[in-house]
Formats: C-alpha cells, structure tokens, sequence
C-alpha cells in the first residue's frame, strides 16, 4: 500500500513538471510562431511562414510597443571594395534554399517556423535560443586608454568565458558607426550537439561584463536548429546576454523588413576545399536621423536593431570584430575539448580555399568614410585549437582575415 502511494505521488509530480513544462512550450510556440498569411514549404524541410510585418515578434518588446516602422534607412552604408583583385575570386550569395519554393507577399516578411521539439532541445523554454553570458574585458582599457592600442592588446587575449572560444581580428581606439565584411561561407564537419560554431561580424559598445552588441553571420546550431545546416544568423544584448537578446527573431527586438531573406534559414552553396568557395556581404551600420542599427546581408536590407533597445549602442560603438566562434558548455577551456570545428575546420595558415575568411573588411567612423580600419589587433582564446592569420596575396592586394581550426586535436587534447 505505502509503494503505491509512493508511486502514485510521484507520477502525479512528473504530471505536473510535465504540464508546466507543456504549458511554458505552447506559450513559447504561440509568441513565436504568428498567424501566417502565407506558408512555404522548403525543399530542405524548413517551413517558412509568411506573416503581417505589423505583428512580428519585435513589436512584443515593451520598449516598441507605439514603435513606427522604418520601412528604408535614410542613409547607405556606401560599401566600397577594392579595385585590386585578390589571386582568386569568390561567389557570392544572393538567395535562400527556400526562395525556391515560393515568396513573400508584399507587406509580409518571411520567418522559420519553430516546432515544439526545437524548444524542447534548449534547458528551458525562456533560454531557446539566448547565448550564455560573456565578458570582454578589453573593453574596460579601450574605453580608456583610446589612443594607446598597444596597451588594450595586452589586455585582448584574456579569454572572456569558459565556454565560449574565440578567433577575431578587432578594431579599437574609435567610435564606429558600421562595419561590414564579406564572410566565406562554409559547413565545419562535426558540430556537437549542445555546440555551435559561428562565423560573424560584431559591434560592440559598453564594458566589459555588461556590453552592448549587434552581430549576424552564418552559425551552425544543431541545438536551435535540429540540423547541421549553415543558416544565417543575426543577434543581440544589451546586458552581455546575461538576460536580454537572442539570435534571429527567437526574442522580440530585431525589426525585420524584407521579404526576401530569412533569418535563420539555410545557405547554399557553401565553399568546398580547394574549389568554389561562397561568401555572403554583411554590414551593419547606424541611422543617423533614426537612431536604428541596420543589417544588410548580400546585398539584402534585412531590417534593423531599434536604438531604443540600446544605451550606449544609441550613438555608436566602441569596437568591431571580425571572426569566428565556437560554443560548448562542457569543451572550452577544459580537457577533454572539444571536437566542434571553427570555420572550415581547417588551421588559417592553410590560407586561401582551405581556410574561413572574412575580407573587404570596411568601418565607418565620425569621418564619415567608409574605410579600411586604421588599427587591428588578433586574438585567440585558444591558440592550440584555433587559430588567426591576417594575410595579402601581394602587397597591393586586399587582405584577408583567415580563422579555424579543428578543436580538439594533439596540442588541444
């Protein structure tokens, strides 16, 4: 008699976890997922729903609940490249997988549809798709010592979280008010689960353990996404993700405005070793007359970040970075590591059709020029796993940033 109480009181607890659990899911799902006025189904399984871009998710947010949507930016980026060619060209990327089956209705947008599994794969409902809290501690030194880039690159290579990874090239010592890159694009093999690994351009504003910042490039996800897809990403915080942001629209803030991208949808094709390789054009850049942070992705204005999210970022930044990522909660920084790759997977000495790169690295600042950046710095988290190399085919010709390597190997056990 006792055993059956003892079981009938436990199943009756699992019932009712459960049920909260259930519950949180199901108002997750519905915040998310808007009444699709259109429905597309991609080759690649995704389900794109074309929704009113007056009911976004974006407009959930209690700062943008009276907020007018900005339909254009009043200002370009006016991204300039250069005229001297690297030895080698690359393709760039113009469309989504799902664009083949369908479009977007004027006066919609289009969004991934999120299923109850995606959200059940994250810790928690309210944690599906946040990143974990991070510090960058150059901050601190940039934001004094400006003119002293020297002494704030002693201080760049304190990594900045025990489960994050980091290979960047940054830009100090200014106020920038945008930056763009064109990204290589690439799918690193064997991403773990619970990992991602991300390649993106950054700005950033604040200090050290609660900074401010806009970023978007490509990521692998099999935690948000249930694949091992490249998909374009987009993210923010306004509190070094320790409570507010998300990537793509999985929060409200970002407004998006274009009917021809998705955040979080695939991207093909991706770059192959020693063949074609594929790059994606990227810039963020600050409305002036709006106070709005505005992404493009080839060639694409997605949408924009409301300054009203934003303190400091309301004016501009106090760093770029270019780069690549890798996050795992129990492989960074620890043995053993582990085996997620960064960017192609391979080693950036391995250069050009091997290596991830980002190039036409671009800033603008107070000038008002767009231009290449004045000072730059490197930095790796960990140099035994990944690794950074800014390199010119000739003298004359564009740098480029390469980045990766394969994570745990005989130097990084």
């Amino acid at each position: 008699m006792r055993l059956i109480l003892i079981v009938a009181i436990l199943c009756g607890f699992c019932n009712e976890t459960y049920g909260k659990d259930s519950l949180d899911i199901d108002k997750k799902l519905r915040s998310l997922n808007k009444p699709a006025l259109k429905t597309i189904k991609s080759e690649d399984g995704d389900v794109i729903d074309c929704i009113d871009i007056y009911t976004q998710h974006a407009f959930d947010h209690p700062a943008l609940r009276n907020h007018k949507i900005q339909m254009n930016p009043s200002v370009e980026f006016d991204t300039k490249k250069t005229t001297i060619p690297n030895n080698g060209s690359s393709k760039p990327i113009t469309s989504q997988i799902w664009s083949k089956s369908g479009t977007c209705p004027v006066g919609t947008i289009p969004v991934r549809r999120v299923n109850r599994e995606d959200i059940m794969r994250a810790s928690s409902p309210s944690h599906f798709g946040r990143k974990t809290h991070h510090r960058y501690n150059f901050l601190d030194n940039a934001l004094q010592h400006k003119a002293n880039f020297n002494l704030t690159a002693e201080r760049i290579r304190e990594p900045g979280s025990n489960n994050r990874s980091e290979a960047m090239i940054v830009a100090l010592g200014f106020n920038y008010l945008g930056a763009q890159s064109d990204i290589n694009i690439w799918n690193p093999p064997g991403v773990r689960a619970g990992d991602y690994s991300s390649a993106q351009i950054s700005l950033i504003g604040g200090i050290s353990n609660s900074f401010e910042n806009i970023e978007a490039g490509w990521m692998v996800n099999p935690s948000v996404f249930g694949d091992s897809r490249t998909r374009l990403f987009a993210s923010w915080t306004k509190d070094a993700y320790t409570s507010t942001g998300c990537i793509n629209l999985l929060c409200s803030g970002f407004v998006q405005t274009t009917t021809k991208f998705a955040l979080g949808a695939a991207i093909e094709p991706v770059s192959i070793a020693r063949g074609d390789q594929f790059v994606i054009a990227v810039s963020m850049y600050l409305d002036p007359n709006s106070g709005n942070w505005w992404l493009t992705c080839g060639n694409n204005v997605m949408g924009y970040w409301p300054g009203t999210l934003f303190n400091g970022l309301k004016h501009s930044a106090t760093a770029v970075q270019w780069g690549g990522e890798v996050y795992s909660p129990n492989g960074i920084m620890k043995k053993p590591h582990t085996k997620t790759p960064m960017g192609s997977g391979n080693w950036a000495s391995s250069l050009w059709k091997r290596a991830c790169f980002h190039t036409n690295l671009r800033i603008k600042d107070f000038s008002m020029q767009v231009k290449y950046p004045q000072y730059l710095g490197e930095y790796v988290d960990e140099h035994n796993c990944y690794s950074t190399q800014l390199h010119r085919d000739t003298y004359m010709s564009e740098p480029r940033f390469f980045f990766g390597g394969p994570g745990q190997n005989p130097l990084c056990p």
